[in-house]
């Protein structure tokens, strides 16, 4: 792969090449991308997102919408940094084609920003919840109606390929959707295939699917553009990672190791006491007479993440221009930080999270809520819109497709379109705009 492809500045329906050089340097399109995922409807409803604790009403827990924002200021400085250190190995970049380490921070910030927009309410569970509807509940119905890799996306289903559908699905008047540049859709891609094969290797990429059926050709479009490079064995459609995909992923892992175990602490699930023990390991300088000063458990933990942050900012960035060639070769298979001086501190943060955090009752107890209202809100419009796709739609099922907005009521022409919108449709509700949904139709 090639850095001048990678940074493409292209974007749906473009005919000719953007030039970098010819791009006004007070907003360039790169600068765009990310003005247009924080003005999408989609991203403003993850202030009423689940991150860990669902439902959750208390004032310093965090959505979706503040972990994307912070993933999104880690994934600025990564990027900057590399950027910096990428244009000093290849100075032609600036030369040649008028980049600034600033392009690197701001492709990896807009990915950053985008990279939770596809996920469903109530968290992991979520998708869960949408899969599992399609495999063991009343949506296996429509199994032997579609092909294999069309059941595949539904029982599977993917928030990170629901996300690339959000930023470049279009409909009328909408050609693109958002309309990004090639170089942060790349960046946004963690899983560059497609639904089938499932898992055909270890490596990072293959972990889970990146894009649906319905957003093949224009994923295809996309990776041609940047150059990626293919990975398919059998004809399938699956490549490497654009590189600052990794810098994206570091960004991610970076803010939810630190931020799941500081919400614990703030809600009580972990024992403040052991903020020093757990935080301090991450640290490589501290002043420890400014720290002795803080009296308030808020102040200390603030001061501590914010010093973890950036030892692992700094970590990620070794490893990513340690392994550039590797990773420009396609032959880097795994996440940045899994090679991390931090590693063990990491995994000790990570294991006290999923005792105290991630699997405490309030948590799973609001899972279970999410699970039933997903599920009740896919069976119901699923049936009511092929129904009506049948012409034997009863009066609740009319009723209940008034309650789709316009572009999702559109007549879709196969089951597999018919289906894949409602899960999405349901997918982009808030965690509180799905539970009034349900207790509406409820009654």
């Amino acid at each position: 792969m090639k850095w001048e492809n990678l940074l493409s500045l292209n974007r749906h329906g473009d005919t000719q090449k953007r030039n970098r050089k010819e791009q006004d340097d007070i907003r360039i399109g790169y600068d765009s991308d990310y003005d247009r995922i924080i003005f999408s409807s989609a991203f403003r409803s993850l202030q009423d997102k689940t991150q860990v604790i669902p439902l959750s009403k208390t004032d310093f827990v965090h959505t979706r919408l503040t972990h994307s924002l912070e993933v999104s200021v880690v994934g600025r400085s990564l990027g900057r940094i590399v950027g910096k250190k990428i244009l000093e190995k290849y100075p032609y970049l600036i030369q040649e084609y008028g980049h600034n380490f600033n392009d690197f921070g701001t492709i990896v910030a807009a990915a950053s920003l985008a990279h939770d927009i596809g996920n469903p309410p109530f968290g992991h569970s979520g998708e869960r919840a949408i899969g599992e509807y399609f495999k063991i509940g009343n949506g296996k119905q429509y199994k032997e109606e579609l092909t294999d890799a069309q059941w595949q996306d539904l029982i599977d289903f993917e928030g990170n390929a629901n996300g690339f559908s959000v930023l470049t699905s279009s409909r009328p008047g909408m050609e693109g959707a958002l309309r990004l540049s090639y170089a942060t859709l790349g960046a946004f891609m963690k899983y560059p295939k497609e639904s089938l094969p499932k898992k055909p290797t270890a490596e990072i990429h293959d972990k889970k699917y990146g894009f649906f059926q319905s957003d093949k050709h224009t994923f295809k479009d996309i990776a041609n553009e940047l150059g990626l490079i293919s990975n398919s064995e059998n004809g399938e459609i699956r490549y490497k990672r654009h590189p600052l995909t990794f810098l994206v992923e570091a960004a991610d892992d970076i803010c939810y190791t630190i931020i799941d175990f500081e919400d614990g602490v703030n809600l009580k699930w972990i024992d403040v006491d052991l903020i020093e023990s757990y935080l301090k390991p991450l640290v490589t300088t501290i002043d420890q007479e400014k720290y002795n000063k803080l009296e308030h458990t808020e102040d200390k933990i603030s001061y501590l993440r914010a010093i973890a942050i950036n030892s692992l900012i700094q970590d990620a960035v070794r490893i990513f221009i340690e392994n550039e060639e590797d990773i420009l070769k396609g032959n880097f298979n795994h996440a940045l930080m899994d090679f991390s001086l931090y590693k063990e501190q990491i995994s000790n943060i990570l294991d006290i999270c999923i005792k105290k955090v991630y699997k405490s009752g309030e948590v799973i107890e609001k899972e279970i809520i999410g699970y039933q209202v997903i599920n009740f809100l896919l069976d119901t419009f699923c049936t009511a819109l092929n129904n009506n796709f049948n012409n034997c739609p009863t009066a609740f099922d009319a009723m209940v497709l008034q309650l789709l907005p316009e572009k999702y009521s559109t007549i879709k022409t196969t089951l597999y379109e018919r289906l894949l919108n409602i899960a999405h449709f349901v997918s982009m509700l808030s965690d509180g705009k799905a539970l009034q949904m349900y207790k509406m139709l409820k009654g």
